[in-house]
């Protein structure tokens, strides 16, 4: 299938990491032409300096990418604190959960709300945020929180876009491994790889996909749960 992703433009933030490094390779193999955002990418065409708890940061960022090129069709966000930096003895401490909404949550929020602007503006455009199935779980404040604002931000851009061309999606992974196993726990997610994950970022990026509003879990969505 042509996901008819030649020569548009897409800004993936978190692009060096384990999930956006994926993605970027497989958005740049379907013919996007790539920007990586991260603290430390350097400036360059491929590359632009962005750090997402900084709205000036954001902001100069996505002017950058707009001077380069004139537009950003795709908005990838796969940018957030490895879960491994969060301490699981503060799960309900009020200071973590705080700075890991802000994190993950309003990082992305900075990022949405500086690109959507443009991409209505052009009457298309396609954003796609990388969350996880922690949303769905219980037991830990921390990380259930911080994914489930997520979906929440992303359902209420997508709303608010409806009916300008622009699509808003949440993909989310359960474990992120580089051999995932068909296996399904109960009380847990499907594995994937990354390159599974990009392939469905790829989709959810193209004009061919009119999907929007929603969270997709891949792999298999949390074994046993039943969430409306």
């Amino acid at each position: 299938m042509d996901l008819e992703l030649q020569h548009r433009v897409a800004l993936v933030v978190g692009g060096r990491g384990y999930v956006g490094a994926a993605v970027a390779d497989r958005l740049r193999t379907e013919g996007a032409t790539v920007v990586v955002a991260s603290r430390s990418a350097g400036d360059d065409d491929a590359s632009v300096t962005m750090d997402t708890a900084s709205q000036a940061s954001v902001d100069a960022a996505v002017a950058t990418v707009l001077e380069r090129y004139g537009r950003i069709d795709v908005l990838v966000v796969t940018a957030a604190p490895s879960a491994g930096t969060l301490d699981p003895a503060k799960r309900s401490d009020p200071a973590q959960v705080l700075d890991a909404i802000d994190g993950k949550a309003i990082g992305f929020l900075r990022v949405a709300a500086a690109v959507l602007p443009g991409q209505r503006e052009a009457g298309h455009g396609r954003v796609v945020v990388v969350s996880g199935q922690n949303a769905y779980l219980s037991g830990n404040i921390t990380a259930s929180l911080r994914n489930a604002a997520v979906g929440v931000i992303a359902k209420n851009l997508a709303d608010e876009t409806a009916g300008t061309g622009v699509t808003v999606n949440v993909v989310n992974p359960g474990t992120v491994t580089d051999t995932p196993t068909a296996a399904v726990r109960p009380g847990a997610g499907g594995e994937s790889s990354p390159e599974q994950i990009a392939d469905l970022v790829a989709f959810l990026s193209s004009p061919r996909s009119v999907v929007s509003g929603e969270s997709i879990s891949i792999a298999h969505r949390v074994l046993g749960t039943v969430t409306y």
